[in-house]
């Protein structure tokens, strides 16, 4: 299992700027394909964002497509989430995950089924 630790969390005012990053350790990071799920007080949690084993493609929800700017680094063992223009409706806890196989695969997985690795989650918050 890919132990996942999430950070950059905060409060910060619509249009403004924040960047998460989701340290991995146990299991090689390298093979997995990685995500970003958010949930909203009294919603469901949702996919964000999500990236291929090697960083090279790149995939959205269409609510933050253009504004948020997922990427890694495979040799710092880390995800990161650029979001900007942000806007009271991101206000969420934000988790990042990664997938269950490590088969260094080029899906673009959504479903958090497909993801067996969570962080902890942290808290964004978008005041307007």
């Amino acid at each position: 299992q890919v132990l996942l630790v999430e950070s950059g969390g905060g409060l910060v005012q619509a249009g403004g700027s924040l960047r998460l990053s989701c340290e991995a350790s146990g299991r090689t990071f390298r093979g997995h394909a990685m995500a970003w799920f958010r949930q909203a007080l009294g919603k469901e949690r949702e996919f964000v964002a999500g990236v291929s084993w090697s960083g090279g493609s790149t995939y959205y929800a269409d609510s933050v497509k253009g504004r948020f700017t997922i990427s890694r680094d495979n040799v710092k063992n880390t995800m990161y989430l650029q979001m900007n223009s942000l806007q009271p409706e991101d206000t969420a806890i934000y988790y990042c995950a990664a997938d269950r196989w490590g088969d260094y695969g080029h899906q673009h997985r959504r479903l958090q089924t497909d993801f067996g690795s969570w962080g902890q989650g942290t808290q964004v918050t978008v005041s307007s």
